[in-house]
């Protein structure tokens, strides 16, 4: 290793690697700038809009760092002699290629993941045992915001792993289901029509699409599921919460009994 840092302590200029150095940090504070402050300026646009510009932010974010890449290695090729280059790539390149494995890994994840549209920054995501609001997507990860407002940092590299559910897919539209669940005697065409006024009218329905109750009978007794569209797919929880408490006092005046919860569970 002695040898080699003398054969280049003559003619080895370090500034290249320094504009290198900088040319990075800049472009990760630019990168970094955007997917925060973009989405704040996003939230006082109209739904349709915001979406469409938080759809093709993943997508500017992820060109921006390869063009970074690419310009990087344009002025490492272009500093050096041909032999110097071999060398300091020989010498480092080991270590580097461990450290940086799973790194280029996430990238193509990444890359991947905005190319097939995944998810964007605003989709509501299910990773695993992980659901939220998708609030940034990086070069090797992304970031969601759960309902208990805990950021989680997701490696693209789940890509290969594990199924990601996407609730709404770069749309405005989010679809939302409350879940009731019922003993088995009771008029059910009454019960459905009582849970479809419910989600008519919620303050939070969105009026343009459907609202729609299913249900199936189980052993138990009978499972209804309240379908309906927010006007705007943040307040999932706050809308879900609204038809779960008008639901049960609908219910409640038609005198249906709640299900055996323990049976329920167990099914």
């Amino acid at each position: 290793m002695s040898d080699f840092l003398d054969s280049l302590s003559g003619n080895f200029d370090i500034w290249p690697l320094v504009w290198i150095l900088v040319l990075l940090l800049v472009g990760w504070v630019l990168t970094s700038l955007a997917q925060r402050q973009l989405p704040r300026f996003a939230d006082r646009l109209p739904t349709r809009i915001r979406s469409r510009l938080l759809s093709a932010l993943p997508a500017a974010s992820i060109l921006f760092n390869v063009l970074l890449i690419l310009v990087s290695l344009a002025i490492l090729i272009g500093s050096y002699e041909t032999d110097s280059l071999i060398s300091l790539v020989g010498a480092a390149g080991l270590g580097i290629g461990f450290a940086l494995n799973p790194l280029v890994t996430g990238i193509v994840a990444g890359v991947v993941a905005v190319y097939e549209q995944a998810y964007r920054t605003g989709d509501w995501v299910e990773v695993g045992d992980d659901y939220g609001v998708v609030k940034s997507i990086g070069l090797r990860s992304f970031k969601i915001i759960t309902p208990d407002d805990t950021e989680v940092t997701i490696p693209h590299s789940r890509l290969w792993s594990d199924n990601i559910a996407n609730a709404n897919a770069g749309s405005p539209d989010h679809l939302v289901v409350a879940d009731f669940y019922l003993a088995p005697r009771h008029d059910a065409g009454q019960v459905r029509q009582k849970l479809w006024d419910v989600g008519i009218t919620s303050p939070y329905t969105q009026l343009a699409r459907p609202v729609v109750v299913v249900l199936a009978e189980k052993p138990w007794g009978t499972h209804y599921r309240l379908k309906a569209y927010p006007m705007d797919g943040r307040d999932e929880f706050q809308f879900i919460s609204d038809l779960t408490v008008r639901g049960k006092a609908a219910l409640a005046e038609l005198g249906a009994e709640p299900a055996n919860a323990l049976i329920a569970a167990e099914e």
